[in-house]
């Protein structure tokens, strides 16, 4: 099976040129989509359906930077094991454990200012780690050491689902 960038005919890679990639996903789309084959028979209708399938998930994982490191580390034999390796850095984990305690400051507050300014904190951690990410991938093509840093992004997303509660429940 092709990967999710040979199939928008761009080179792999952590850093990624979102226009282009917008390009090829609308451009495929334009080829592919059911409405133009409304009128094909069953078997065409059903083709154009699973490729369509097959190409929303595919822009979807590159459009992420999460699942986009994760499938580049897939390509090159590294199984990210986010669900069963459980195992960070100790300044990591600390520093976790910090932003959780002003998370949860922040929700028995009800204090919208406090997750906010967490939430631009959050913001430049991720981008911080999103730019090791692509040293690591693009640069040093240190696939086994960039699995950790996949998993120190996925916790980050977490934390960034568990503000996105905080709001709603101090909307609430």
């Amino acid at each position: 099976m092709q990967s999710h960038f040979e199939l928008f005919g761009l080179e792999p890679g952590f850093a990624l040129d979102r226009a282009a990639l917008d390009r090829a996903y609308r451009e495929i789309q334009g080829r592919i989509h059911p409405d133009r084959f409304a009128h094909a028979g069953d078997a065409e209708r059903r083709a154009s359906m699973q490729w369509t399938t097959r190409v929303n998930e595919a822009y979807r994982v590159l459009q992420n930077p999460l699942e986009r490191a994760r499938h580049l580390l897939e390509l090159n034999g590294v199984d990210v094991a986010l669900e069963t390796n459980t195992a960070m850095p100790t300044e990591f984990l600390e520093r976790q454990m910090t932003l959780r305690e002003a998370l949860e400051a922040a929700s028995e507050g009800r204090d919208a200012d406090a997750l906010d300014a967490l939430r631009a904190e959050l913001g430049a951690e991720r981008t911080r780690v999103e730019a090791q990410l692509a040293e690591r991938i693009d640069a040093a093509r240190d696939f086994v050491g960039a699995a950790g840093m996949v998993r120190e992004l996925k916790f980050l997303e977490r934390l960034d689902a568990e503000i996105a509660s905080a709001y709603d429940s101090i909307e609430a």
